[in-house]
């Protein structure tokens, strides 16, 4: 199969959809792979390192359309890629299509094969590809929490973990998931006084048992969470409903009980947002101010750490990639039901139900 790697351009995306030894699996199968000009450098990966093992360079990101039947990448794609995305092109990539009816509507007239890492699901209902990235999303959440909580960023002026003498700021995470406890991990680390709320008790206990003795579970529900607002200083949303649309857990009326420069961090914003005030943000405009409180709500938090990331994304994706490379995507389908669950819109028909629904659309089970 041939398949293309084009460079990232969304605001400050420096991730590359896949590492030179990622394309030195594919190459050493028999497999052509196109890498656009300086895709991976941002990632600390220039074009040398992919010739070296095998890869062939294309100048521009319409050369790579063109020339691959799979393209390999992280985000989804934008405007000035809908109309380089070709019938029965295999695109393979985080979409996240609930949030973006834009996209849903420009993939559906592409008549491309559009599957989501985002909803590639196993048995257990892991979520394989998402994984990765929630892992270092969550870490990421806090020290950028922490640094926006500083007074010159907008924030309290309040040090996360305190000092001898001087109590710990206080850290609520919305969701016990992979992205909630990894920032509670990095929260306690810091020192700061955790709470992670979660609907699902069996979750809080295998919290409560896993994570430091300073991070302490909280069932969820609206009149618990109302109470722990007056006197936190960080607010991190990380609920997830695979392939739908985030709830908002924080109305616009709940800010009013925040104390000025509290920090809300969404992690969910590719997915609509956690918080009812959230809009997507970007790394060269991080923050915006409602209420007097700070909002976080960038799209693409790993691509400020493109070269951790890009590694964990390839290691979790690579054997997908191979399948779908070898075998073709519908073979591939057929033969792993985890893989199956990441097809989206599959020649302009929307495939994923949560999608349909959410747009009011046809779904072609």
């Amino acid at each position: 199969m041939i398949i293309g790697v084009p460079k990232e351009i969304k605001n400050n995306e420096n991730r590359v959809g896949m590492t030179p030894s990622g394309v030195a699996e594919l190459v050493k199968r028999g497999h052509t792979v196109y890498v656009q000009h300086t895709a991976g450098e941002n990632s600390g990966f220039p074009d040398e390192a992919y010739i070296q093992v095998g890869a062939q360079i294309l100048p521009t990101m319409a050369d790579t359309y063109a020339a691959a039947e799979m393209i390999v990448k992280v985000k989804e794609p934008i405007e000035p890629e809908y109309k380089l995305i070709k019938a029965n092109q295999v695109v393979f990539t985080y979409f996240h299509f609930a949030a973006d009816r834009v996209l849903t509507e420009a993939m559906i007239e592409s008549h491309a094969v559009c599957i989501a890492y985002e909803t590639v699901e196993k048995a257990d209902r892991s979520l394989p590809l998402l994984i990765p990235m929630s892992e270092v999303a969550g870490r990421m959440a806090v020290q950028e929490g922490a640094r926006f909580l500083e007074k010159p960023q907008g924030g309290k002026g309040v040090l996360l973990g305190g000092v001898p003498g001087v109590k710990p700021a206080k850290v609520l995470i919305l969701g016990g998931g992979v992205v909630g406890s990894n920032a509670a991990q990095m929260a306690a680390g810091m020192g700061a006084d955790v709470t992670i709320a979660d609907i699902n008790l069996a979750r809080l206990r295998y919290l409560s048992e896993t994570l430091p003795k300073n991070v302490k579970t909280l069932y969820a529900s609206e009149v618990r969470l109302k109470k722990e607002l007056p006197d936190v200083d960080m607010v991190i949303g990380s609920v997830l409903i695979p392939g739908d649309k985030a709830p908002h857990l924080i109305s616009r009326d709940m800010l009013k009980m925040m104390q000025p420069g509290t920090v809300l961090v969404d992690v969910a914003i590719d997915q609509g947002g956690c918080f009812e005030t959230s809009h997507p943000t970007t790394h060269s405009e991080p923050t915006y101010v409602i209420d007097g409180i700070v909002h976080y709500a960038v799209a693409n938090i790993p691509g400020a750490v493109p070269n951790t990331s890009t590694l964990a994304l390839t290691n979790a994706t690579l054997p997908y990639v191979i399948a779908l490379a070898g075998k073709g995507w519908k073979q591939a389908c057929n033969d792993d039901p985890s893989l199956a669950l990441g097809l989206n819109i599959v020649d302009g028909k929307v495939v994923y139900k949560a999608i349909a629904d959410v747009f009011g659309l046809p779904f072609e089970g």
